[in-house]
């Protein structure tokens, strides 16, 4: 009986049924949650708005925070029901270090420390940062999300290479620019490292308010600018493959699935 819950527990937290109602209800159910309080977070830092709702701010995060607390025990709890969690205390030990899990720890672990240290105010105000980690638990919760998380691991090796490229592009501009640079404007060109921040700004296309005045450092200026441009493009050109084949993918799905529930008939 038990094992039956846990799995039921399971089936409704990770959603693994589309069609599923209770398991779409607390997913939306949290989903709504998790926005309140991203928006909560980001009406915080309007004084007057907290100065005259500050108890109304801390019950809501207090029971966001129980909420959360409660489906965290939940997820680990239920987690060895999937084949990759199946041993009780490693498996459960690997959940808790993957991505998601770190996310849901990190939200609920600062009210925590909080409580076991209320007079350490320098040490609230460092967690309050922590706080953000809950807008990356809609990433659980929202399907257009999770579309761009399959996307990301879909293509981390495409991404990793042109991010490579860029990072070696980079270094190779500051290098050049810098050698080219340095005895016309020292000021400007201090060193690689500073050069840096100005190739990333020019790669960019946002620009920076100094620039090349050498003959050769303005050819070599030009040059990156274009260079960048076409460089800081491959990660835009490998996301939007992605997700034209992931749509096709999940299109493809679909239509398999309602192809075999007609042929099985009612």
């Amino acid at each position: 009986m038990a094992k039956s819950y846990k799995l039921r527990t399971y089936e409704i937290l990770v959603s693994t049924n589309a069609e599923d109602k209770t398991a779409e209800a607390v997913n939306l159910f949290m989903l709504v949650l998790v926005v309140l309080n991203v928006t909560a977070v980001v009406l915080e830092t309007v004084e007057s708005i907290y100065a005259a709702h500050k108890d109304l701010f801390h019950y809501f995060a207090d029971i966001s925070v129980v909420v959360f607390t409660i489906e965290y025990i939940l997820r680990l709890w239920s987690c060895d029901v999937d084949p990759k969690y199946r041993r009780p205390f490693l498996g459960r030990l690997r959940f808790a270090l993957t991505p998601l899990a770190l996310i849901d720890l990190l939200v609920i672990l600062p009210t925590y420390v909080v409580l076991a240290f209320p007079t350490d105010h320098m040490l609230l105000r460092s967690l309050r940062v922590l706080w953000t980690f809950r807008l990356l638990k809609m990433s659980r919760y929202s399907k257009s999300l999770q579309t761009i998380m399959d996307v990301v691991r879909a293509q981390q090796r495409e991404l990793a290479m042109s991010f490579s490229a860029i990072i070696f592009f980079m270094v190779l501009s500051s290098t050049v620019i810098y050698f080219l640079e340095h005895e016309a404007q020292p000021h400007r060109f201090p060193d690689i490292p500073a050069t840096m921040w100005w190739a990333v700004l020019t790669m960019t296309t946002v620009g920076e308010n100094f620039y090349p005045i050498t003959t050769l450092g303005k050819l070599a200026g030009g040059l990156i600018i274009i260079l960048g441009v076409a460089t800081f493009a491959l990660p835009t050109s490998i996301l939007t493959s992605g997700f034209v084949d992931e749509l096709e993918r999940r299109r493809e799905e679909k239509e398999a699935g309602v192809k075999k529930r007609h042929d099985e008939g009612p």
